[in-house]
């Protein structure tokens, strides 16, 4: 299970924090069963906002190239420069078309 991060701990603490003060206030109860329940809602909804926060991806940089595949896309790219450098159609047994 990966670990929460700050920005999902930071959200839900202060969702429960703040949705039981007003829970609270807006409902002017004053038994221990009110106060438990709004305390467990409170709770419940913060682990809600937590879990709906998107975790940030690390940025990965892109797997290199294999070289054979490299090599090929430079030969392609050096025999499709035509006359004043328009681009020549490519056959597909990698001879170029007005050659």
């Amino acid at each position: 299970m990966p670990r929460p991060t700050v920005a999902q701990l930071a959200y839900g603490s202060c969702t429960v924090i703040f949705s039981t003060l007003a829970m609270l206030l807006l409902s002017g109860t004053s038994s221990v069963t009110g106060i438990a329940v709004i305390a467990v809602s409170a709770v419940a909804l913060g682990l809600l906002v937590a879990l709906t926060v998107a975790p940030s991806r690390p940025r990965t940089a892109p797997a290199p190239e294999p070289a054979a595949r490299a090599g090929r896309r430079g030969e392609q790219q050096a025999g499709q420069a035509g006359k004043g450098g328009q681009p020549v159609p490519v056959a597909a047994s990698g001879r170029s078309a007005s050659a």
